[in-house]
């Protein structure tokens, strides 16, 4: 019996029910039209998510992902700077500097797929956990602080804020 992956199936999944719900379908449609490679990865991390603030962690992830592959034209510090709050951005200068890696991607390397879920919601903050994959099968969890407001990211941990 052949063994299925289960980040593969959750997806085929997820993509089954956004279609047959009619929710995000154009981006379902990208997903599918999409050559296999990391743009095929971007694509179905925006299908994973299904809140505005798991959407926006998406969005961050993407943009900053890109700069740091260097395919936007964006810089890193660009990217991070529209969508984090002023001083969440200063602590991950400090993070990046004491660690000697991303402080994004709590890494040296980049993430070659990601996932998305938004955990929970109160106070006028959501709580998203991304859930990176590496080449070579490891993963690491990085937990997102939203303001649901405007939408900003104020909080950015290897453990949940609250």
């Amino acid at each position: 019996m052949k063994r299925m992956n289960p980040r593969r199936t959750a997806l085929a999944g997820a993509v089954a029910l956004l279609a047959v719900g009619g929710l995000l379908a154009g981006s379902a449609q990208a997903a599918f039209a999409l050559p296999p490679g990391p743009a095929a990865a971007v694509a179905t991390a925006e299908v994973r998510a299904g809140t505005p603030a798991a959407h926006q962690v998406v969005t961050f992830f993407e943009e900053y992902r890109r700069a740091v592959l260097e395919t936007s034209g964006e810089q890193p510090s660009e990217v991070r700077e529209r969508f984090l709050v002023p001083a969440l951005d200063r602590r991950l200068d400090v993070w990046a500097r004491q660690h000697d890696a991303d402080p994004v991607f709590r890494a040296q390397n980049v993430p070659v797929d990601w996932s998305v879920q938004q955990v929970k919601e109160e106070y006028g903050y959501a709580s998203v956990r991304l859930t990176e994959f590496w080449d070579g099968g490891g993963s690491q969890e990085v937990w997102y602080t939203v303001r649901l407001r405007d939408l900003k990211i104020v909080e950015l941990n290897d453990q949940p804020a609250f």
